[in-house]
């Protein structure tokens, strides 16, 4: 069933804990914050076929009309896809929409795809953390990556980062990690100063925060706290949207939401809002262009190869959708 909500929404806030666990038991995708907080439905009508241009069943409608088949990502045979972001002009011609990886046990990566062609630039070795966010901030000179805790972020410069793709050499952070509230996913406005950096909450809705990046690279906290869905794993920041990755699991599928950027709003119950189900696996989220990219974990071998429990979608392309389409779903 397919559901926008909007202002209306504080009053449902009152819906009970054993409402909410019936609904987890049918499968049914919630947000729950608080013991108290309402249950956020889905667009999940699906064809129950397969997929029209990804591995497995459909995930529904709302998103095969939306999204299409994008680029390959490189570095599944060893790693597995996290973060997403977006570097105009890296090397003085081309863009670049770069991929965190990671690997227990080994060093993570950031995997430069050149964003016009597809083809794979080169790959940067970095510290080995679950790298589950990365954002880039051209003017400044920097990239953020998730760091080695889920409350700091590890800072690189990114005259550094070019060399490193280019050779596919290491790369060391700049520092020993920034302390942020939460640094499970992370993402840059355009070329803003602002980082956003937010939590994954498998249990309830999460927050997300906002911070000032100075020249040097040091971050100074904003006013105010955003609450995000269940389970997020990425979210990209417009004027007027926040879109956000939720998952959590290989069977399970994952979902889009499409939240308006109303002043003052940063309770999910007060915004105007639109969910609907993507494949299983989903990560990070970047915008190039006119389009917003998602990442699937999925089809990393470590999961595909994986002969007692396979994902339900198996995904080793990024995937876009028009930014435009998007939006439309909130006005």
């Amino acid at each position: 069933m397919f559901t926008t909500f909007g202002g209306t929404m504080s009053s449902l806030r009152k819906a009970t804990v054993s409402a909410v666990v019936a609904a987890l038991a049918l499968g049914t995708t919630v947000a729950t914050g608080t013991a108290s907080a309402a249950a956020i439905e889905c667009d999940a009508k699906s064809s129950g076929q397969a997929g029209p241009f990804y591995h497995g069943e459909s995930a529904s409608y709302a998103y095969d009309e939306r999204f299409s088949k994008s680029h390959p990502v490189p570095g599944l045979e060893t790693h597995i896809p996290q973060g997403t972001a977006t570097w105009s002009n890296w090397d003085g011609e081309d863009d670049l929409i770069l991929v965190t990886e990671y690997f227990e046990g080994s060093k993570s990566l950031i995997v430069g795809i050149d964003a016009r062609t597809g083809k794979k630039v080169g790959n940067a070795w970095i510290a080995g953390t679950h790298v589950g966010g990365i954002a880039v901030f051209e003017k400044q000179g920097w990239a953020f990556v998730s760091g080695r805790s889920n409350d700091e972020v590890l800072r690189y410069s990114l005259p550094k980062l070019k060399d490193a793709l280019k050779s596919s050499g290491s790369l060391e952070p700049e520092n020993n990690g920034q302390k942020v509230e939460s640094a499970s996913f992370l993402t840059s406005h355009g070329p803003t100063d602002t980082l956003w950096a937010g939590k994954f909450n498998e249990a309830g809705r999460g927050t997300m925060q906002s911070y000032k990046v100075g020249a040097d690279g040091g971050l100074t906290k904003q006013e105010g706290s955003w609450e995000v869905p269940t389970k997020t794993q990425g979210v990209v920041v417009t004027e007027d949207l926040f879109i956000y990755s939720t998952s959590h699991g290989r069977n399970n599928r994952s979902n889009i939401y499409v939240v308006g950027r109303g002043k003052g709003e940063t309770d999910l119950d007060d915004a105007k809002l639109s969910c609907f189900r993507s494949p299983s696996m989903s990560e990070g989220l970047t915008v190039y262009g006119d389009d917003v990219y998602v990442a699937y974990e999925s089809g990393a071998s470590f999961y595909a190869d994986d002969p007692k429990d396979k994902p339900r979608n198996i995904i080793s392309n990024l995937h876009k959708a028009s930014l435009a389409s998007l939006a439309k779903l909130v006005g």
